[in-house]
């Protein structure tokens, strides 16, 4: 990861972490969901800009259909 990307990513990772929680999915059923690791889950949510060197777009595409939120949500500053 670029690191003038990394409050991106971290943001990012906040932003997954509080749709996970608001659709009651614990990280090791979300990870499930996704076919993902637990530990990958851990670090995107909790990215502390080493682990994580990057999400693939097909990863994000099913991160936001799962959590049933609009990508575009996931990057807002809101």
């Amino acid at each position: 990861m670029h690191e003038r990307f990394r409050e991106n990513y971290r943001l990012l990772g906040l932003k997954i972490a509080y749709y996970r929680k608001k659709k009651g999915y614990t990280q090791e059923q979300f990870a499930e969901l996704i076919d993902k690791s637990l530990s990958f889950v851990g670090q995107i949510e909790a990215n502390n800009g080493v682990a994580v060197k990057g999400i693939y777009l097909d990863t994000l595409f099913t991160i936001s259909e799962t959590l049933d939120v609009p990508m575009a949500k996931l990057f807002s500053e809101d």
